[in-house]
């Protein structure tokens, strides 16, 4: 029963993804009028996940211990070395990757990609305790989900990706909650110990690609207006964290 139950909440999580697809039917023009306020607002969401969400989850844990900075280390740095490889693959192997598709864009998947894998960790462990928290956590992990799954479908958009291959792959990286829950229901509840790194870990690939990444993208836009209008969803993107850090916890 508990297999049946998490199964489905991972699945539902993952399908929160194809949101974006309510932004097939706008205009081409007022979509990329659009893009470049998705990327602040996802800005904002990522620096707010993990500064507001992540750390201060693990560090009520575990404290901020050296494993805590290890792990966010950890997450700069094989982000760094990834677009680094992303980069050398352009340059020497052109023929294996889009070049009109930016080195963020396939960062964001990687970071998205450990990042549901962490709530499909999170989910499974909860149906370990019992079904109604199980339940309960589903539900938060949702409404987490549909803001970010907006800003992820930005970024990948002003990075290059058509938008059908945005969809197709913001689903897939989605789908590696499901790996994380399988992982949890294997292990039981020594998953814990595995979401003691990776939730550092996931923190500092995310600040890496807010800080790094996608804010050297918002500072080509020079404009008054455009610049007020991304530091304002930027501000949107943070605060939509710190309110969905009142929901009551779940885990």
């Amino acid at each position: 029963m508990i297999i049946l139950w998490t199964l489905a909440s991972v699945s539902l999580v993952s399908l929160v993804s194809l949101i974006a697809i309510f932004f097939f039917s706008l205009r081409e023009d007022l979509l990329k009028k659009l893009l470049l306020y998705m990327v602040s607002f996802s800005t904002g969401g990522l620096f707010g996940g993990a500064l507001l969400h992540l750390l201060p989850e693990i560090v009520k844990e575990i404290g901020w211990t050296a494993r805590v900075s290890a792990g966010v280390i950890a997450g700069i740095l094989v982000s760094f070395v990834i677009e680094k490889f992303i980069h050398w693959r352009h340059c020497h192997h052109p023929e294996h990757l889009d070049h009109q598709v930016h080195n963020f864009a396939y960062l964001n998947l990687f970071g998205d990609s450990v990042h549901n894998f962490i709530d499909g960790l999170v989910i499974g462990a909860s149906y370990l305790v019992n079904i109604p928290t199980g339940i309960a956590t589903t539900v938060a992990m949702v409404l987490h989900e549909v803001p970010q799954e907006i800003g992820d479908f930005g970024v990948l958009l002003h990075g290059g990706f058509t938008k059908k291959r945005a969809v197709l792959l913001n689903f897939l990286t989605a789908l590696t909650a499901v790996v994380g829950a399988s992982l949890a229901l294997v292990i039981g509840h020594n998953s814990a110990h595995l979401s003691d790194w990776l939730v550092p870990f996931a923190a500092g690939s995310f600040i890496y690609i807010a800080g790094a990444d996608l804010i050297p993208e918002l500072h080509k836009e020079t404009g008054v207006r455009q610049s007020l209008g991304q530091f304002l969803t930027l501000v949107a993107g943070i605060l939509v964290m710190v309110l969905l850090g009142l929901l009551p916890e779940t885990h």
